[in-house]
């Protein structure tokens, strides 16, 4: 079997540099008024989309220590379900979704406009910047086949 080439480890500048834009990307998120909690829900929905089992172990465990609950991280990927999120949360997985899965012009385009009635341009920017790069960490944990740990009982 063929040992798992780890691209953060085979170029650490380059993981470097994109850790510190998504360092970047977190803060612009906060400014913009965009809460801890929905940011990594964010970060959840669009590593399910992907299936990176690495980003999803740690992005539910950091929206669990936002105080997001276990009810709606259950019900996360069939939001449009529910009621438990809110128009500005419901807009935001939208968008993210939208730019993650990158569907024909026609839903993106509604994607788009919801989110535009919901989210200020700023709120918007920002959550589509937590989508481009969750997007790239989720292909660079996938392609490097980051494990997923037990946890310790």
């Amino acid at each position: 079997m063929t040992e798992h080439l780890y691209l953060d480890k085979q170029h650490p500048a380059l993981w470097k540099s994109i850790s510190g834009l998504g360092l970047k990307v977190q803060e612009a998120a906060e400014e913009a008024g965009l809460g801890r909690g929905l940011l990594e829900l964010l970060n959840v929905r669009i590593s399910q989309i992907n299936g990176c089992a690495y980003c999803l172990d740690l992005h539910v465990r950091r929206a669990g220590e936002a105080g997001e609950s276990a009810q709606r991280l259950a019900v996360l990927p069939a939001w449009r379900e529910t009621t438990l999120f809110t128009d500005k949360e419901r807009a935001a997985l939208a968008l993210a979704e939208s730019i993650t899965e990158l569907p024909d012009q026609r839903v993106r385009e509604h994607a788009e406009a919801f989110a535009r009635e919901c989210l200020s341009a700023e709120e918007f920017s920002a959550v589509s910047w937590v989508a481009v790069t969750m997007n790239a960490f989720n292909r660079v944990s996938i392609t490097s086949h980051h494990p997923v740990r037990r946890d310790r009982p």
